[in-house]
């Protein structure tokens, strides 16, 4: 309706000379002017429209008060302040932020974006978490062996790649009479080295945290009282291969073959039984003793003992006792001196065969027989932490 009511005054204005005799003035020159323009303007109503009303809009702000206005750019202002960005943060402080989240808040923060996950996958970062949650039963020979399972996983990749080109180079050769084959190709290649980029590093402290949490990696450590504490292992620690459950928050272990008999299984393992080796010595190997002259009664030990030749070691917890023509005193002991050095196993009855054994201080080596088992090398424990987990795993009752 105002379109057409503009159009009418319009109009009328511009016949009005020529019905009225008195002389017009000035100003209906300019609204002559302005009538041809909307008669052109009439050609396309849409922009007519969108012209009315966004002169209907300006004068409609023209109106608001400064007031109001001022209200507007604080609400601006704190829109802005709001919709800061995390990055945005200073270093230090955002570092600090990433410090504090778990894993699982690590990880999904690495998925936001490329910044953030070149600072979610920092080995400083996860270096503390793994040593927070799996330093305990994580040594240098676990580190060793992931070192090897990566090197291998890449070695295989790497062979697999190479023979995926050639078989891609066969196929692509064979369809060459169809002409989207390479294009198509070309965007599943590319999407592939873009998910590709976006998986963690593959020797990182994040990588292997994960392979631990997920149970995909089997990691060397050493089992206390094994197989759920068998009679005949306690107060012992074994070598195995263990295996992270998450679903039960425990442990299943693979113990090395005993002779002929097939690899022993154990599930179920608590954390508290399980460590690190303290020393880096195989379990079929014999450890080499650097505490012997050390050796005083009262002193803690763990030595390695097997059943026979075909067993692996297992270290075992004692405790260094007096030789039999020594009467305890301390004030005259000098059992210290001597070239023999008694190892006593309390856990057993005081006329048990497991009882008591003698070694050789200057030239100890692996001693025993079938009948006893073979005692090999010795190590001095001096941790009060791992005295109390020895006293911790003693058995309610004495064995025989």
């Amino acid at each position: 309706m105002l379109l057409y009511f503009i159009t009418c005054v319009s109009f009328f204005l511009f016949l009005k000379p020529f019905l009225l005799i008195k002389p017009l003035p000035t100003w209906t020159n300019e609204v002559r002017l302005i009538s041809l323009l909307f008669h052109k303007d009439m050609l396309c109503v849409k922009s007519i429209t969108k012209l009315f009303r966004n002169k209907f809009l300006v004068g409609l702000l023209c109106q608001i008060p400064t007031r109001l206005s001022q209200k507007n750019d604080v609400v601006e202002e704190n829109k802005d302040v709001s919709q800061q960005d995390l990055l945005d943060l200073p270093e230090l402080v955002l570092e600090c932020i990433l410090e504090k989240l778990p894993p699982s808040s690590l990880c999904q923060m690495a998925n936001v974006c490329h910044s953030l996950r070149e600072r979610c996958v920092s080995d400083h970062l996860w270096e503390r978490h793994m040593k927070n949650k799996w330093g305990r039963v994580i040594g240098s020979v676990a580190y060793r062996e992931w070192k090897w399972h990566v090197a291998s996983k890449n070695n295989v990749g790497s062979l697999n790649r190479h023979h995926g080109k050639q078989r891609s180079l066969i196929k692509f050769m064979s369809s060459l009479h169809w002409p989207f084959s390479w294009f198509m190709r070309m965007k599943v290649d590319n999407k592939s080295v873009k998910k590709q980029s976006y998986l963690q590093p593959p020797d990182s402290f994040m990588t292997l945290y994960l392979a631990l949490e997920n149970g995909n990696f089997w990691f060397p450590a050493q089992v206390y009282n094994r197989e759920n504490g068998h009679v005949g292992f306690m107060l012992s620690c074994y070598d195995a291969e263990l295996s992270y459950d998450p679903n039960t928050d425990t442990f299943q272990a693979r113990y090395p073959p005993h002779g002929r008999r097939a690899i022993a299984a154990e599930h179920g393992i608590q954390w508290e039984r399980l460590r690190a080796p303290p020393v880096d010595t195989p379990p079929h190997d014999l450890h080499i003793s650097d505490c012997l002259h050390d050796l005083h009664p009262g002193d803690h030990i763990e030595i390695q003992w097997r059943r026979n030749k075909d067993f692996p070691y297992g270290w075992w917890y004692g405790i260094v006792g007096h030789l039999e023509s020594c009467d305890g005193n301390e004030n005259y002991c000098s059992c210290h001196n001597s070239d023999t050095v008694i190892l006593e196993f309390n856990q057993y009855t005081s006329g048990s065969r497991w009882r008591r054994t003698a070694i050789s201080r200057k030239d100890h080596r692996e001693e025993g027989n079938e009948a006893d088992g073979f005692y090999g090398g010795i190590r001095k424990v001096k941790s009060e932490s791992e005295i109390s987990i020895w006293k911790s795993l003693w058995p309610s009752e004495v064995l025989d």
